[in-house]
C-alpha cells in the first residue's frame, strides 16, 4: 500500500476509534442519569372552618296572597330573633331567594285539587366568621318549628339542611406544608439510597402535588363542608438521583 493509502487508513480507524469512545461514554453518562429513585412525601394538617353559610327555606300558604306575606314576615321575625338568641347577628340573614305561586294561574291545576291558592317561598342565607355559633344554632333549629316556622328543604345549589363550613386559610399554610413534605420525600430517598449503597444526589424532577381539603372524620357519605374540622393534604413526588 502506497504512503498516501496507509495514512488514510490509519485516519479511518482513529475514527472510528474516537467515534466509539464517544459514544460509549455517551452511554456511559445516559446510564449514570438514570440512576434516580421516586419517593413521595405526605404533609397533613387539621384546620378548623373559619367561614360559615347557613341557607334557611321558608315556605308559607294562604288563601289571600296578604295573609301569606305577613306569615312570611313574621317567620322572618322569628329567624332574627332566633340568630340573636344563639349569639348571631340577626342582620347576616340575607334574603337569596323569592317566589310567589298563585294556584290558580296552573292551567293544570284541577278544579277540585285541595291546597292553599298562595304559596311563597324565601330563601334566607345566614353567612358568618363563627362557625362554632352556627353549628350550635342548627342543632336548636326545633325552636324554630315549634315556633310555626315553616322550613323547607331542596332546591337550589345550597344544602338541604344545615350549615356549609369552609377553611380559607390554606394559603398561609401552603409553604409550610411543601416544606414538610419535600423533607419527608428526602427522608425516604435517603433510606432507600443508604439500602442500596448510593448517595442521594440533585433533583431530577419534582411535582408538588395538589392540596386537598377532607373532612377530619372520614364517616361513609360524610362530606368535607358538613364538617367544622377538616383535615388538609398535601403528597409531593421528587425524583432523586442516585450517586456511587
Amino acid at each position: 500500500m502506497d504512503p498516501i493509502g496507509r495514512l488514510a487508513a490509519l485516519l479511518l480507524a482513529a475514527g472510528i476509534a474516537a467515534a466509539g469512545w464517544l459514544i460509549g461514554n455517551g452511554f456511559a453518562q445516559a446510564r449514570a442519569s438514570d440512576r434516580y429513585v421516586t419517593v413521595k412525601g405526605v404533609s397533613e394538617r387539621e384546620v378548623r372552618a373559619d367561614l360559615a353559610i347557613w341557607p334557611l327555606r321558608l315556605s308559607v300558604a294562604a288563601d289571600d296572597l296578604a295573609k301569606a306575606h305577613a306569615d312570611l314576615q313574621r317567620s322572618v321575625d322569628q329567624i332574627r330573633e332566633f340568630l340573636g338568641r344563639h349569639g348571631l347577628d340577626p342582620a347576616s340573614a340575607q334574603v337569596q331567594a323569592f317566589s310567589v305561586n298563585d294556584a290558580h294561574a296552573d292551567q293544570y291545576r284541577s278544579e277540585r285539587a285541595a291546597g292553599s291558592r298562595f304559596v311563597i317561598n324565601e330563601t334566607l342565607v345566614v353567612r358568618s366568621t363563627e362557625p362554632e355559633k352556627i353549628s350550635a344554632a342548627t342543632e336548636k333549629v326545633g325552636e324554630l318549628v315549634e315556633a310555626g316556622v315553616v322550613l323547607s328543604s331542596g332546591g337550589g345549589d345550597y344544602r338541604s339542611s344545615g350549615g356549609t363550613y369552609i377553611y380559607s386559610g390554606l394559603n398561609a399554610i401552603k409553604p409550610e406544608m411543601i416544606a414538610e413534605a419535600t423533607a419527608r420525600a428526602r427522608e425516604g430517598a435517603e433510606q432507600f439510597a443508604r439500602d442500596s449503597g448510593s448517595r442521594v444526589g440533585a433533583i431530577r424532577r419534582a411535582n408538588q402535588g395538589t392540596f386537598e381539603i377532607l373532612p377530619r372524620d372520614r364517616l361513609p357519605g360524610a362530606s368535607e363542608d358538613s364538617q367544622l374540622a377538616k383535615t388538609v393534604r398535601v403528597v409531593s413526588t421528587i425524583d432523586y438521583l442516585l450517586e456511587e
